[in-house]
């Protein structure tokens, strides 16, 4: 990345007062500014602990029922 003395000396200068270094301040700068513009990708929500509780139940009920019907159909 080509920046120029005066500008880079600015950012060495915010990242000091971030206590940030300049590197970590370079990446803070891009990805507020894409996040701003809307151009960071959608992050994945993970699972709710209570939709993996529900998954859980339903998985036990479909396995209740399937083990009822194989005994149904020996029967």
């Amino acid at each position: 990345m080509r920046i120029d003395s005066e500008t880079m000396s600015a950012i060495e200068a915010w990242a000091e007062d971030e206590f940030r270094s300049t590197n970590g301040q370079l990446q803070w700068i891009i990805a507020e500014a894409l996040r701003k513009a809307g151009r960071l990708p959608k992050k994945k929500k993970a699972a709710s602990k209570k939709s993996k509780e529900e998954d859980e139940s339903n998985q036990i009920e479909e396995k209740k029922k399937d083990e009822s019907n194989f005994r149904n159909t020996i029967i």
